[in-house]
Parts: C-alpha cells; sequence; structure tokens
C-alpha cells in the first residue's frame, strides 16, 4: 500500500474481518468492492480543505494488526471507522472486525480519537459507544460530522456543536441532533477518490462475470442515488437517512465516474450501488443515454423492483451495459408478500416480468428470503417452486434476518424473539447469512433451525436443477457450468444445525 503521511485531519479505516468465518469456503466467490461511501466522504473533506487518507483494509488484505500499525505511523487528528458492506444489512456482520481493530488502535495509542460510523453504528449509537473502543459515534450521513468534529478536535470547541454526534462527557453519554440531510449530492460531493484506493484489488461477484468468468477485475461500484422511497419491514436502506427517502446524483455526475472508470482504470465490470436504481424513468433515461453516446462496452449490474421495472427500458438498459438485473422478489407467496411486506407486488406478474427483462437480453439475479414471519414449510415450498419457475441466472436465497436498524428489528426486540446480539447468542457474526454462527429468525409456526435447513436445501436445489443448468449452458458455456459445481462441492456448516 502507499505510505499514509504523518498528522492527517482524518485518516478513514474500511476494516478487514476474517472472509472465512463470514462466508466459509464460498470467501473466494465474492466481491471485493471499493467502499463507495467512504470514497465519496473522502472527496468531501478534500473538497473542504482537510488532508485526508483511507485504509481500504479488505481490498490490501490487512489484518486489524496491521491496520494498527499503520494507522499509529500517521497519528491523525481522527480516525474515521467505517462500516459499510456490500449491502446495508452486511454492516452488521462487519461490526466484529470493526471493534477489534479500534482495540488494537487504541492499543498502540489510546489518545487517538476514534469515531465509528456505517448502518449498524447509526442504528445503535447508544450501545456501540458503550461496547466498542472508540471515542464517538456517529448518527447520520456522516460527512457534516466529520467536518464539525475535525475543526472542534484541530481547534477547541465544545462537543456538543457538533452536529449527530454520541460522545462521552465525564461517565454519562451525550449526543446531538443529526445534521440536515445533503439535498445537493452533486455540489457537495465531488466523486469516489479512486486515487486513493487500490484499484488493481478489486473483482467482482462469480456470477456478475458469468459472460467471462475469468476476469472479475478490475471492478467498481459507484452511487447514482441515495437511499430508497420503501419501507419494507426487513430492510435497514434508511437507517443513516432517518427516514425513507431517495436523492439522486445527476447523469453528468454519474457519467464523469463512469469515464474515469473506463478511461483511467480500463473498468468493465461495474455495479450501481444503490439499493433502488430503476425507479425514476429521467433518471435511468439520462444515464443510460449518456453511456450510449459515448459507445462503452460495460458489463453493469442495479438493483430493480417488481413493479418499477418498465418493460419500454429494458432495451435501453441493455443497451448501456446493464447486463444484470438484481431484483428482490423475497417471497413466492402473496399471503406472506401481503402480510410482511406491506402488499408488494400484490396485482403484478411476477414471472412474466422476469420473462421480459430475460428476453430483452438481461440476466436476473433473484433475491429470495425464507422465514419472513407468515411463512410456514408450505409457503417456503411456494417460494422456490417459484424461483424454479422463473428460472434466473442467479439466485440468492437469505434466512430472514431481523438487522439493526430495521423496523423487523425493533419487531423482535418488542417480542422478545431470539437474537443473535442477546446474551448467550453468537454475537453480531451471527447476522452473517453464509457464516458457521449464522442465526436467523423464526417465524409464527418454525423454529430458526428449520427455516435455516431448508435455506441451505433450496440452495441445493435450485443449483442442481436441470433446466437451470441446461439454460447457464446454453447461455454461458461450460465454464460456469464447471464453476457452479465447484461452488456446490463447497458445503457451508452450521452451528444452529449441530453440524
Amino acid at each position: 500500500m502507499n505510505s499514509i503521511e504523518k498528522n492527517l485531519d482524518a485518516l478513514f479505516v474500511v476494516p478487514s474481518g476474517n472472509k472465512k468465518k463470514l462466508f466459509q469456503g464460498l470467501a473466494d466467490l465474492t466481491a471485493i468492492e471499493p467502499p463507495s461511501y467512504a470514497g465519496l466522504f473522502v472527496n468531501y473533506l478534500r473538497q473542504k480543505g482537510f488532508n485526508v487518507n483511507i485504509i481500504d483494509a479488505p481490498a490490501l488484505n490487512l489484518s486489524p494488526e496491521e491496520v494498527a500499525d499503520e494507522v499509529a505511523k500517521s497519528n491523525p487528528h481522527l480516525v474515521i471507522m467505517i462500516v459499510y458492506g456490500h449491502q446495508p444489512s452486511a454492516s452488521t456482520q462487519n461490526m466484529p472486525a470493526a471493534g477489534e481493530t479500534c482495540k488494537q488502535i487504541k492499543s498502540r495509542n489510546k489518545n487517538l480519537k476514534i469515531i465509528m460510523t456505517g448502518v449498524h453504528p447509526t442504528s445503535l449509537p447508544e450501545r456501540t459507544l458503550r461496547e466498542e473502543a472508540i471515542d464517538f459515534v456517529c448518527e447520520g450521513e456522516g460527512p457534516i460530522t466529520f467536518l464539525h468534529l475535525i475543526n472542534i478536535l484541530k481547534s477547541g470547541g465544545n462537543l456538543n456543536q457538533v452536529p449527530g454526534l454520541w460522545y462521552w462527557e465525564n461517565d454519562n453519554v451525550k449526543s446531538t441532533p443529526p445534521p440536515p440531510i445533503i439535498d445537493d449530492l452533486d455540489k457537495e460531493f465531488s466523486g469516489i477518490c479512486w486515487d486513493l484506493l487500490p484499484m488493481k484489488n478489486y473483482r467482482a461477484h462469480n456470477w456478475h462475470c458469468f459472460d467471462d468468468i475469468e476476469n472479475r477485475s478490475p471492478y467498481a461500484a459507484i452511487h447514482t442515488s441515495f437511499g430508497c422511497p420503501f419501507g419494507c419491514i426487513f430492510c435497514c436502506i434508511n437507517a443513516p437517512f432517518g427516514r425513507p427517502c431517495y436523492r439522486m446524483f445527476s447523469p453528468d455526475y454519474v457519467m464523469k465516474e463512469i469515464d474515469i472508470l473506463v478511461n483511467e482504470y480500463g473498468v468493465k465490470n461495474i455495479k450501481f450501488i444503490d439499493e433502488l436504481f430503476v425507479l425514476s424513468e429521467e433518471h435511468v433515461v439520462g444515464i443510460c443515454d449518456k453511456i450510449i453516446e459515448r459507445g462503452y462496452d460495460l458489463n453493469i449490474w442495479a438493483y430493480a423492483r417488481v413493479d418499477t421495472t418498465d418493460e419500454k427500458l429494458l432495451g435501453k438498459l441493455r443497451q448501456a451495459g446493464i447486463r444484470w438485473l438484481a431484483l428482490g422478489i423475497e417471497s413466492g407467496s402473496k399471503h406472506v408478500r401481503d402480510g410482511t411486506i406491506k402488499k408488494r407486488f400484490s396485482n403484478i406478474d411476477i414471472n412474466e416480468i422476469c420473462k421480459k427483462i430475460q428476453e430483452a437480453g438481461i440476466y436476473i439475479c433473484a433475491n429470495y428470503i425464507f422465514g419472513l414471519s407468515d411463512d410456514s414449510l408450505e409457503t417456503m415450498q411456494e417460494t422456490l417452486d417459484m424461483a424454479l419457475e422463473i428460472n434466473a441466472e442467479w439466485a440468492n436465497f437469505y434466512s430472514a434476518m431481523a438487522y439493526p436498524g430495521s423496523p423487523l428489528y425493533r419487531i423482535a426486540k418488542e417480542k422478545k424473539l431470539p437474537l443473535p446480539d442477546d446474551p448467550g447468542g453468537p454475537g453480531w457474526i451471527g447476522y452473517s447469512q453464509h457464516a458457521y454462527e449464522t442465526m436467523p429468525l423464526p417465524t409464527d409456526t418454525l423454529p430458526a433451525s428449520e427455516v435455516l435447513r431448508f435455506r441451505d436445501k433450496a440452495f441445493i436445489t435450485y443449483f442442481t436443477d436441470p433446466n437451470y443448468l441446461k439454460m447457464i449452458e446454453k447461455k454461458f458455456g461450460q465454464k460456469v457450468i464447471d464453476h457452479i459445481n465447484q461452488m456446490l462441492a463447497i458445503p457451508l456448516k452450521r452451528k444452529l444445525l449441530g453440524q
């Protein structure tokens, strides 16, 4: 890694945990993703005149001890510990790594000031401040809090002047109201600090590159918007913003980032990290038209909802290089969707929309959840049956989790449902879907063990289905079939199942 200069105003740290604990033997199939939020925040402070840098530990394969050594050498005024993940729900599973990194930093210099930020810390700010070896927690988006805090630490003043800050005053926990949400994204954010990141080290998810499975790098992830206007019970995306909201970068801004990635770093594989990209037709068309004008050959994946994917847009999406749409289908049971997901897709023909997407030459990454509160073995089987019928090019099967920051977490606490962070539980690692210690929610009629057992069997059933394998061989060839077989040969062990 590049040497970090001394006496920085702020040093951002993206912590790295044990990927084999998080994903077991499937670790090499996951992405190594550039830290989009951190990269934006670094440049936010840069354009305000601060001297800042970043350590992306996952990309550099640095342990908490190695990160702490680098931080100690640089002696920054403020360490900003970023706790995000590939998606909002992955923030919590990264807490063990973040906590251990903070401990190691403090063991080398107890006077270094550390603030923790991310979906998880902003969801549980007081608990995080009490439990971790840190001085501050940021509640809210982050940049405005960092700006004020650095000025206070450098020049003196009262911490109660810093918006969105949780801190200690003697033996008491204090907090200030969060700052306003940043509305003018183009003005306040000047792009990601690509020049400070180890760009050669990033790689795409395995499925993202089924068209060229041996070339998963280079890879990048960018935002075209922040937040989500919806309020799904199991989602924590809006925790840093305090409410459902949706703000967009302009197409010109997004294109500037893509130009840099393509022309300076040779990036073809790109993720639009937005929780929901396909929503505003004007926004989507504006970005697609600019990509098409450039004539770039891109492999982009982005999130969409079944009920926001307009058939008229599909041709333009594909022409712009959006080759994958990740759809949150969640459940094959209308009863479960109506009861738990607030009537999502009640009058939508999910199968027909998926068929139209595939006919347009766009691949589908379908996301399903087993174990929502109304689920039974019968309704979970309905979900698996729907998955097999849709026959998406990739499918993610999740067990329902009450992630901190989601409405479901509050409900689970009120109902006193067993959670990973309960006394005697596995802790935050239990929120990792692929970990040995994973601990999903029970349903109204099923224990958590039965949900997990069904999920793991569904995964095998899907990826060994003859219709699926026939489709994959026709579209991607024998190399991808071999890759899938290698994946299936890696078993996941589960503590909850006594394995």
